[in-house]
């Protein structure tokens, strides 16, 4: 085994590498707790539409205990996630320079160490799903299928981003299936709306391996696009504000959400002239600016139930 030690060479510097006990080092790194920016962006979504449907249902006395139990999920599956991926992508993983010094290529985990540590993470997001109804758990377990498939996307097709967009974005379902027990078409234009935003940022961020996935056969969006990435992300950004405008509107939001949209919007219309496709480290900032959008929005949408439950 190498030394657990050694420091991820997109992840230096942080509380993992400084202050965790060494033995659990790579674990952390396998769950990406070195690097939470996807976590928060698992869970925004989640928030929003927890958000939302209790806007739409003018109560908002489960959101306090929702918003608590999606924050827990969210690390714990976005942990469960990465290291499904760190498991099938170990080989190809190896071959790229960001990505050869994470845990399982660098021998500092086994794959069967890291697949016992991947049930451990899942059996912690099943009990917080497990405090739901059972319209909520049939709508998480549902999610799994995509979850599971997505790591092989990259091989297949140039479109790998679509699918992280249908697993990252499936949060937007969540919500409205805790708080009212179905899945309204509010929440169908907000999961949509968020795959655009989805499939916007993460282009962003696969623009930092393209040169090595060229080499070696992945695909992505970031290859596809090319220097038409600017034109395409105002697109899917586009897409994304459009159809988060239309989950406002059928879900009767109040005023608030509206603001909260509008700066999410300036945010990602920031992003698309701020692009520079050939600055890998201007690239992972704009993608992690990507929480700071998403917190805007939300804050909006929590003012607006809070107004709807005080009848406003």
């Amino acid at each position: 085994m190498s030394d657990a030690a050694a420091r991820v060479a997109d992840s230096a510097g942080n509380w993992v590498d400084t202050r965790a006990p060494l033995w659990a080092r790579p674990y952390l790194r396998l769950s990406r707790l070195d690097r939470p920016i996807g976590s928060w962006l698992l869970l925004l979504p989640c928030w929003w539409s927890a958000a939302l449907a209790a806007c739409l249902a003018r109560d908002v006395s489960g959101l306090p205990l929702t918003i608590v139990l999606f924050f827990i999920g969210a690390f714990a599956m976005r942990g469960a996630g990465c290291t499904w991926n760190d498991i099938t992508d170990r080989d190809l993983d190896a071959r790229v320079e960001r990505t050869r010094s994470r845990p399982i290529p660098a021998g500092q985990v086994t794959v069967a160490h890291a697949a016992i540590f991947l049930v451990a993470q899942a059996l912690a997001g099943l009990a917080v799903l497990l405090q739901f109804n059972r319209f909520a758990i049939a709508t998480g377990i549902a999610s799994l299928v995509i979850v599971a498939i997505y790591p092989f996307m990259k091989r297949v097709t140039y479109w790998p981003q679509v699918v992280l967009g249908l697993a990252f974005s499936w949060g937007a379902l969540m919500g409205f299936a805790v708080l009212l027990g179905r899945i309204d078409a509010a929440a169908l234009a907000l999961y949509a709306g968020s795959i655009a935003w989805v499939i916007g940022y993460d282009t962003i961020y696969a623009h930092q391996d393209a040169e090595d996935d060229a080499l070696i056969g992945i695909k992505s969006t970031a290859l596809l696009f090319g220097a038409r990435t600017r034109p395409a992300l105002a697109i899917f950004y586009g897409l994304a504000v459009a159809l988060i405008g239309v989950a406002l509107h059928l879900a009767d939001a109040r005023w608030p959400a509206w603001i909260g949209l509008v700066a999410f919007a300036a945010h990602l219309a920031w992003q698309v002239v701020r692009i520079d496709i050939g600055d890998s480290r201007l690239c992972l900032r704009i993608f992690k600016s990507n929480r700071d959008a998403g917190l805007l929005l939300f804050a909006g949408l929590l003012a607006s139930a809070l107004l709807a439950a005080a009848g406003f």
